[in-house]
């Protein structure tokens, strides 16, 4: 079944609703992550007074791009965050602009998507608080978003991902009260991963959700993430500026969706997906391992709409890494600011980038040489975490490579930014996509399960299938209002 299944259980969503009003907590709707200023008084009451990343039931009302860029108290912007990237920084003329996923609670938009993963399932009943645990299958971000809306919701969180990922997110779900499995291998290790969670599957205390192959995923990203770009763009156009393209690494591509949601409004925007170069899959049905932490490689996700993709973009992990050290050191800014000429704000921004964010902007500046794009030209991206989660991977950097100084700083600035080139990447005809596209039946047909009749309706039938699941935004959205209405949590705040 390709749509999200809204089946009621009654009997689980009794317990679910009890769970919640135990707990005072109200569930967002789609519609208030687009429009948080929709948010009822009394949560808006109560956010002045919650820290962002606070296990706070009220924070599943901050699971939007529009957060004020606080650490505590804060309320909505009228746009979403984001910052522009100046051309002597990236070395095209073209506007560079991405959203930032700091100012989420836990650091990172991954809660949103595992929220559009949970929601359904909670309020239909599929999933049972009382007697489950939420299995959250990852390559770093995606189950820590999992364990901190578990945690909110009342649920108890499994998170599974690679051993070799970054210290700091071991260390905050173990902060959290999350259960940890480690599996073995690097970022590119999925399989390791989907092999643990059908273990773990035979169980039933544990419900999996497998942010490859849930469609909550890319319905989030579609409605919020997408309406959210074209808000962005609505917001910096100047006139005779056109959104001309939109980039993003696929770590499950659900983020892809938005520019699904941003195709539709924008019809001559080109939509492009980076990898790792180390591990080249979509590019060159390659493997390996790479360091671009934030996206997960050596298969095709069942949630990427490839036949909507326009491009393959691979990035050398080796750029990703310098220019962490770069934006993130004494050194690195000090050549920032006397080289560049970079305010003191832009300075700091540029630590909101994390590994993946890097990779997504290098992936735009190598969009914009390609189709020579112009100061009227505009490319957006999203940057899914910040630094706070790489601080060790900065000191490991320091380590290898020795002391950083200015000059190193701008050899790394020349070399892994404004030195990118044309290559390792492609434009997509109708039979590089369909390539792509027929990857999905040898991870997802043979060893997970799917049929070859709903791979083939993602691949023709897309009115029944994207266009159905996007649209289930309603739908849900009144299963939550109705869920709400029964616990009476509203009126208890």
């Amino acid at each position: 079944m390709v749509k999200i299944d809204l089946t009621i259980n009654k009997e689980n969503l009794q317990h679910n609703i009890k769970k919640a009003k135990e707990n005072k907590i109200l569930i967002p709707t789609i519609d208030q992550m687009i429009h948080p200023e929709h948010t009822p008084e009394k949560v808006k009451e109560g956010l002045k007074k919650t820290g962002l990343w606070d296990v706070n039931p009220l924070n599943l009302f901050r699971i939007t791009w529009k957060n004020e860029p606080k650490e505590s108290g804060g309320l909505y912007n009228k746009a979403p965050n984001y910052i522009e990237l100046p051309s002597s920084l990236t070395g095209v003329p073209c506007r560079i602009v991405a959203m930032v996923g700091k100012w989420f609670p836990t650091g990172c938009h991954k809660v949103g998507a595992s929220f559009g993963c949970l929601a359904p399932r909670l309020v239909t009943g599929q999933f049972d608080v009382e007697s489950q645990k939420a299995v959250w299958p990852s390559t770093g971000n995606y189950c820590r978003g999992g364990a901190f809306n578990s945690a909110l919701l009342g649920a108890r969180g499994v998170a599974i991902l690679p051993a070799e990922m970054s210290q700091e997110r071991f260390d905050w779900l173990h902060e959290i009260g999350a259960e940890v499995i480690a599996t073995p291998g690097c970022e590119s290790n999925v399989k390791e991963i989907f092999d643990k969670t059908n273990e773990l599957k035979q169980d039933p205390q544990y419900m999996i959700f497998n942010q490859f192959a849930e469609m909550g995923n890319p319905l989030w990203h579609y409605n919020v993430t997408g309406n959210a770009l074209a808000d962005v763009f609505e917001d910096m156009k100047r006139e005779g500026d056109r959104f001309a393209g939109a980039c993003f690494t696929s770590g499950s591509a659900g983020t892809m969706s938005a520019g699904d949601r941003l195709k539709e409004l924008y019809p001559d925007l080109k939509l492009a997906v980076g990898e790792a170069l180390q591990c080249p899959t979509l590019l060159n049905n390659g493997f390996g391992g790479h360091r671009i932490e934030g996206i997960g490689d050596k298969h095709v996700p069942w949630i990427h709409n490839v036949r909507n993709t326009d491009m393959v973009i691979d990035i050398d992990d080796e750029d990703s890494q310098r220019l962490l050290r770069l934006f993130n050191t004494p050194q690195g800014q000090a050549y920032l600011k006397r080289e560049l000429k970079l305010e003191d704000e832009m300075i700091e921004q540029l630590t909101w980038l994390g590994i993946s964010g890097i990779a997504n902007v290098l992936c735009c500046i190598k969009m914009a040489k390609y189709y020579e794009l112009t100061e009227k030209d505009v490319v957006g991206t999203v940057l899914t975490d910040s630094a706070i989660m790489y601080r060790s991977r900065i000191e490991e950097l320091n380590q290898m490579h020795g002391a950083y100084n200015e000059q190193e700083a701008r050899l790394d600035h020349c070399l892994h930014m404004l030195n990118l080139k044309t290559d390792n990447m492609e434009e997509l005809t109708y039979a590089a996509r369909k390539r792509i596209h027929n990857l999905k039946y040898y991870t997802w047909v043979e060893q997970q399960g799917e049929t070859v009749e709903d791979l083939n309706a993602l691949w023709y039938d897309k009115e029944g299938t994207w266009d159905a699941v996007h649209h289930q935004a309603k739908e849900l959205d009144e299963l939550i209002n109705a869920f709400n209405e029964e616990s009476g949590v509203l009126g208890m705040l």
